[in-house]
């Protein structure tokens, strides 16, 4: 990445700029969501978009996902590039069988002559003090789906360029943005920070590693900085993409550090979490110090919003797992 960049904007307007951009460059790109254009979102993403690319690009849909995602389906096999918004993560549930059925296995059941070049945009995580079915951390289903990409960011910068290079990429995408993020600020490069399946290494250190993406990795780069005061050096490693793993940086620190902890706002049981750590485990077992740690939610419904935060994974979550990995 080069050095060079813009003046500071948020995570929320750096996807809005990528999709812009991507918008200019092929005028096959086209959006569609509930309340999208207009509006340009609940949380206003694609504010001006309709008013500058027109409704035939940026497409006001009915509350309807499986409608959304059927209609996409049929625009990408005729050469489109659709973007799709999910409005909240617990909303795609209706859209579940076509993603997991159609898009994830067109391309590998036409023996690769049909190209499948969908992007699946999902807010995602909690924090935001909102009702049922507006806080999920789902990534793990579509990651398990062999034919998705699915890649989370966490910062402006990666909003910007990974949406591009999602749009560009003739695989079907699973975009999350981490939407109590939105507004964090941050600047923009002038170009990506690697290829959209690459984790990238936001803080060097030599005690224990940290595994994080999405909304965690602002919550690590805290935890890192407090333990800093005690004398400790934490890694921080921003995933970006959760299928495919960036398995070489991950061993690589693994291997350094020979401690890890993984971060995730959704459920430790089956998730992210739990694919990580078998794979340090098979694959750098000897190097390791101390067994891979999880930090998550607990195994149970996302609860109320006056409850959430005691849900969520903090920083005091992620020291105390620092301090249980050190002390073996």
């Amino acid at each position: 990445m080069s050095t060079a960049a813009t003046k500071p904007t948020t995570i929320a307007k750096g996807i809005t700029s990528g999709l812009r951009a991507a918008m200019e460059r092929d005028p096959k790109v086209v959006l569609m969501g509930e309340d999208i254009g207009k509006l340009g979102g609940v949380f206003r993403v694609t504010e001006g978009l309709q008013k500058d690319f027109g409704e035939d690009r940026v497409i006001d849909t009915p509350l309807a996902e499986a409608g959304i995602l059927g209609t996409a389906i049929g625009m990408a096999l005729r050469g489109y590039r659709p973007v799709i918004e999910i409005q909240f993560d617990g909303f795609v549930y209706p859209a579940f069988d076509h993603i997991v059925s159609q898009v994830a296995k067109l391309h590998a059941r036409s023996l690769g002559f049909v190209k499948m070049p969908l992007v699946i945009r999902i807010p995602f995580g909690g924090g935001i003090g909102a009702v049922e079915h507006h806080s999920e951390s789902n990534e793990a289903y579509f990651a398990h789906t062999a034919g998705l990409r699915v890649v989370a960011v966490s910062n402006p910068h990666d909003a910007h360029w990974m949406i591009q290079q999602a749009i560009e990429t003739d695989d079907p995408v699973v975009f999350y943005e981490p939407k109590r993020r939105y507004w964090d600020k941050g600047e923009v490069g002038d170009g990506p920070s690697g290829s959209l399946g690459s984790a990238r290494v936001l803080r060097e250190g030599t005690d224990v590693t940290l595994l994080a993406y999405g909304p965690m990795v602002k919550t690590c780069l805290q935890a890192a900085e407090a333990a800093a005061e005690e004398g400790r050096n934490l890694e921080v490693i921003d995933l970006r993409s959760l299928s495919p793993l960036d398995e070489g940086t991950i061993l690589a620190s693994a291997r350094k550090t020979g401690r890890v902890v993984v971060v995730h706002e959704a459920s430790t049981f089956l998730g992210m979490g739990s694919e990580i750590s078998a794979l340090i485990t098979e694959r750098a077992f000897h190097h390791l110090e101390a067994p891979v740690l999880r930090v998550g939610g607990y195994n149970v419904p996302y609860p109320p919003s006056r409850i959430e935060e005691e849900f969520l994974p903090d920083l005091d979550r992620v020291l105390d797992a620092v301090d249980r990995s050190l002390a073996y």
